[in-house]
């Protein structure tokens, strides 16, 4: 019997086979790109935990990128490809620091509307979290305090000042000093030398701060 080969067309399955091979590889392929880009993320992460850890114990002066290679089981060039400079390593640390540790919720405290219960709760929060954050804020203030990558706690305690004074609808220069005054009352430096200088209580350095929001 003769056949003609040259009709004769190839087993379906063949086809399939291609086909189901093909999309075995890209989805492999995809895999693949998945965990590289993981991976990366997974080390970036490992370097900005690091310097968070050198900064807040030995200070950011005092912090190599031989410290933070060591420390976060990378060598050097490994830092500098993910972070050529030290500037942006500094902002991808401060901001991965303020989000894991949020700034008090200033719009919980603009729904009170008595102004020495809004100071008071606002400064009860603000001085919670001046101490669960004492040890990174005093080394950040104190190697860092006019550095761009803290313009963001900066500005947080600006415009907590000015929800903490809006209670008080008072304007001219009696509104510009009660915001001065609730500012200094707000500022790190002010709860460091009321509580581990002069051992005030929260309490007594709350009223105290009051006190002296009232007379401005």
């Amino acid at each position: 019997m003769y056949l003609d080969y040259a009709t004769v067309q190839p087993p379906a399955i063949d086809v399939k086979f291609h086909d189901t091979t093909c999309i075995v590889a890209a989805v492999t392929r995809q895999y693949e790109l998945k965990r590289r880009a993981e991976r990366q993320d997974e080390t970036r992460q490992r370097i900005v935990d690091a310097t968070i850890e050198l900064h807040q114990t030995i200070g950011a002066a005092q912090t190599t990128v031989s410290e933070i290679a060591k420390r976060a089981g990378v060598g050097r060039v490994t830092v500098y490809r993910h972070f050529p400079d030290e500037e942006t390593l500094f902002y991808a640390c401060s901001g991965h620091y303020f989000s894991q540790h949020p700034f008090p919720d200033i719009e919980r405290w603009r729904r009170i509307p008595d102004p020495h219960d809004r100071l008071r709760e606002g400064l009860r929060d603000t001085y919670v979290w001046h101490e669960e954050n004492r040890q990174m804020i005093a080394m950040a203030l104190a190697e860092a305090r006019e550095l761009p990558m803290m313009t963001r706690y900066h500005d947080f305690w600006d415009a907590a000042a000015e929800v903490l004074a809006a209670a008080w609808r008072v304007r001219g220069r009696r509104r510009s000093n009660l915001k001065a005054a609730i500012a200094l009352a707000l500022s790190f430096d002010t709860h460091r030398t009321l509580t581990r200088e002069q051992h005030l209580t929260e309490g007594q350095s709350i009223e105290l701060m009051v006190h002296l929001a009232e007379s401005a």
